[in-house]
């Protein structure tokens, strides 16, 4: 898999992607969805992760009913380092996340995951509401 300056990507995976909706194998996730962080923008990337961690805060954060879903996704065309949590803020890509404009493709679902604790979703849902509340906040898009 090449990202978009033609360099190879050393992060094989799998990779993973938390929502709430319900979707099947063979289904593809798309660009073009509101954000979760900030409903206001529409995301012209889908973000996925190689750490099943990171998903779980997504499926968490996720608008929408019901439960919290990991599902194991391919990228379909190239991706690149998510620019919201790498070298912006930290350096590297240590949260091996990263966004493609192009369509995952879900390969199966990762079921035995530990969700978030009422305390801990309390204060994710605190820190996104500060995000929220700061015009100046940026979603690298």
């Amino acid at each position: 898999m090449l990202n978009k300056k033609d360099e190879k990507i050393l992060d094989a995976g799998p990779f993973y992607h938390g929502t709430k909706a319900d979707l099947k194998t063979g289904d593809l996730l798309k660009a073009g969805f509101n954000s979760n962080y900030k409903s206001e923008v529409v995301m012209n990337h889908i973000y996925f992760t190689a750490l099943p961690n990171g998903a779980v805060l997504a499926a968490a954060l996720a608008e929408g009913d019901g439960d919290g879903r990991i599902y194991i996704v391919e990228p379909t065309g190239i991706f690149e380092n998510d620019p919201n949590v790498t070298d912006k803020k930290f350096p590297g890509n240590p949260t091996r996340s990263y966004r493609s404009s192009e369509p995952l493709k879900i390969v199966g679902e990762l079921t035995d995951w530990v969700r978030l604790s009422d305390e801990e979703l309390q204060n994710w849902k605190e820190k996104i509401a500060k995000l929220r509340e700061n015009p100046d906040a940026e979603i690298i898009n």
